[in-house]
């Protein structure tokens, strides 16, 4: 099989971005509002150039956000959206960071400091929500930012395997401009 056989859309990194935010699908699913997006943030940094990870990252959250309201019934209010957005810029900043630390470094470094770095801008960036608007602290126990660091890890772990996997199969040899590391 040539890659000329398969259709157009398979051989760009829109294959990709479509199985990350279906995968948002399926976090959702199971963590509601606790979806790994800076696992996301991670993975994509790692898989795809800037614009397609920006790209990847922003259909993980649309996919998440339109999941939540249309079948897990997410409140239509005011603070519900103005969560999602904050969510959404957050999620891209993480994005940054993640983009920003492969292109630093390189190897194990790279996969372990991009997941970090998307990790501490996305609780940072809450934590500092937080405080600006007074919110409780309970969010941010220890033994809560622990929850969410593992389920991030987890998940940016199986997200890796996976990207892994598919990278070195004949389908991911014939895509490997969309699975392979991108720098701008």
């Amino acid at each position: 099989m040539t890659e000329a056989a398969l259709p157009s859309f398979l051989s760009r990194p829109a294959t990709g971005i479509i199985a990350l935010a279906v995968g948002s699908v399926l976090f959702t699913l199971g963590f509601a509002c606790a979806v790994p997006l800076a696992a996301f943030a991670a993975i994509g940094a790692m898989s795809f150039d800037r614009r397609a990870a920006l790209a990847a990252i922003g259909g993980v959250w649309l996919a998440n956000q339109a999941w939540g309201f249309a079948f897990m019934h997410y409140p239509i209010d005011g603070e519900t959206f103005a969560w999602g957005g904050a969510l959404g810029v957050i999620a891209f900043l993480s994005c940054e960071a993640a983009g920003l630390a492969t292109r630093r470094f390189s190897g194990g470094a790279a996969t372990l400091v991009a997941f970090l770095s998307a990790f501490v801008v996305y609780e940072g960036a809450l934590i500092a929500i937080d405080l600006v608007t007074n919110q409780s602290a309970d969010d941010f126990a220890p033994a809560t930012v622990a929850r969410i660091f593992l389920i991030n890890a987890c998940a940016f772990g199986g997200l890796w395997a996976l990207r892994t996997v598919l990278a070195n199969t004949v389908i991911g040899r014939m895509q490997s401009s969309t699975l392979a590391p991108r720098h701008i």
